[in-house]
């Protein structure tokens, strides 16, 4: 038992500095390559925040552990809104920027009903997969054309071009190298593990791997939180949710369709009620204060507690 869990954590190392080495590389390539930093934060950012979470559930998918691979971006989603949000508030009161009450958060709502809806029968099939990959898409489009009319993006001024563009490739390679070993190595173990304490792979997907998987956007909301750049804090943490309901499951499924009976009403609805509660609390005042993080990060207890016991 203690081999698998010094391997599980080994292997959210691993897959940190493979998310890590990934978006600095990819990212100043981009840059070199005459691709605006403004547009490089909405994609190639984005997209490599969230590669951990990808890798894990399309490996898990793959490896026939269905439930890890939708337990992940559930329970990470449900991770990223009430112990990242609620930790970063705690730290300092989380500003608000209206656009992401405008479109950011309505369509992570949207995302997240449309996830409970098909999902509600324990599957989702390769058309669902599809669909919410043109989303993701579609969505990105939009970011894009929205920034070049003049939206700002908080953080994108700090992408830089490394020293050389070989310095780059190999990051570039070495960050994707890393995130496919680390995900199977999570995999593997975290299996080991639910096997050995009785739990099902969906519990050990909402919990442990998805607290894992969710460590790149803990790491940069909390940093965020202590240098009071909390647009960033609070961006960061739904642009994530988007990102993992539409591009992880959403190609998770279009490469291979998931079926699980593992995940009941009650982890679909604490996802979906925890997106619904952000709203309030992002309207009021415009801002996310600390008695809001304490409620963010006890229900995020209570949630736990609930499933390990």
């Amino acid at each position: 038992m203690l081999i698998p869990v010094l391997l599980v954590v080994a292997s959210l190392v691993v897959l940190y500095f493979g998310a890590d080495f990934l978006v600095k590389g990819s990212s100043s390539l981009a840059v070199r390559f005459g691709i605006s930093p403004l547009v490089v934060g909405l994609t190639v950012v984005a997209f490599g925040t969230s590669a951990p979470e990808l890798l894990v559930s399309v490996q898990s998918a793959l490896e026939g552990n269905p439930g890890i691979a939708v337990g992940n971006v559930m329970g990470s989603n449900i991770f990223n809104v009430c112990a990242i949000l609620g930790i970063s508030a705690m730290i300092y009161p989380l500003r608000v920027n209206p656009r992401l009450i405008r479109l950011d958060a309505p369509v992570m709502l949207v995302a997240t009903l449309l996830f409970v809806g098909i999902f509600h029968n324990g599957s989702f099939e390769r058309w669902a997969g599809i669909l919410f990959f043109a989303g993701i898409c579609a969505y990105m489009v939009y970011c894009v054309y929205k920034a070049k009319r003049g939206e700002a993006v908080e953080g994108n001024e700090e992408i830089k071009p490394t020293k050389s563009w070989m310095l780059d490739v190999v990051l570039v390679i070495a960050g994707f190298a890393l995130l496919v070993w680390g995900s199977g190595l999570l995999v593997d173990n975290a299996v080991i593990i639910a096997q050995a304490l009785g739990w099902s792979e969906a519990v050990i997907g909402l919990t442990i791997v998805a607290a894992g998987t969710s460590m790149p956007e803990l790491a940069t909301s909390v940093v965020a939180a202590l240098k009071k750049r909390t647009d960033i804090a609070i961006g960061n943490v739904i642009g994530s949710n988007i990102f993992n309901l539409l591009a992880v499951l959403g190609l998770t499924a279009t490469i291979t369709p998931v079926e699980t009976n593992q995940i009941n009403w009650t982890d679909m609805l604490v996802m979906l009620g925890t997106s619904l509660l952000l709203l309030p609390f992002m309207r009021t005042g415009f801002k996310i204060g600390r008695g809001e993080g304490v409620v963010l990060f006890v229900i995020y207890i209570a949630y736990t507690l609930y499933l390990i016991v």
